[in-house]
């Protein structure tokens, strides 16, 4: 009986061993450790923050195009899969952030602006990979749902952002006009 429960237990390390790594590379981390850096040095700069999120979610953008163009890429469905994935992880990362500073009551108005040009942009990059034509069926199916996925995102996103950009103005409007009214004092 002893011996069962040791081969057992041997079985189950065995397997956790072997399943270890493969959980390992499907939560990869987005970003590199040099981008990690810059997050956490600019954390209380919303400004500086939500720019080098975006400017993480274009580079993944640019990443995969140069490999798409590039004849010599293998396995390309698959690394499109893993592009378009870090895009949306890093792309959600930005939304989180941006929730955090509106909980806050920071106003980020200036990169807000800049992170609707930048939906813009994304989008017709996403689209541009949707509706292209030289590529084979069975690869673009690798990567149909995360792309689709992305496109929701974005769409969904850009329409928040133009919203929130909408309620900040608003509301620094609303406070200049008290601050005006009450004859300059801050209150």
């Amino acid at each position: 009986m002893n011996g069962r429960l040791i081969r057992a237990a041997v079985s189950v390390g065995f397997l956790l061993l072997t399943i270890s790594p493969l959980w390992a590379q499907r939560q990869r981390d987005p970003f590199t450790p040099s981008e990690i850096d810059q997050i956490r040095d600019v954390s209380w700069e919303p400004q500086q923050r939500l720019a080098l999120y975006v400017k993480f979610a274009r580079e993944r953008l640019v990443a995969m195009e140069q490999m798409r163009d590039d004849p010599k890429t293998k396995d390309r469905a698959q690394q499109t899969h893993d592009r378009l994935d870090d895009f949306v992880s890093i792309y959600d990362e930005l939304n989180d952030n941006i929730d955090t500073y509106i909980d806050r009551r920071n106003d980020i108005r200036k990169p807000l602006k800049q992170i609707i040009a930048a939906d813009s942009e994304f989008q017709s990059k996403l689209l541009a990979l949707k509706d292209a034509a030289n590529v084979p069926p069975e690869e673009a199916k690798q990567y149909e749902f995360v792309l689709s996925s992305a496109l929701d995102t974005l769409k969904d996103s850009a329409d928040d952002h133009r919203n929130l950009l909408e309620e900040q103005q608003d509301a620094a409007k609303h406070k200049k006009f008290e601050k005006a009214a009450s004859g300059g004092r801050a209150e």
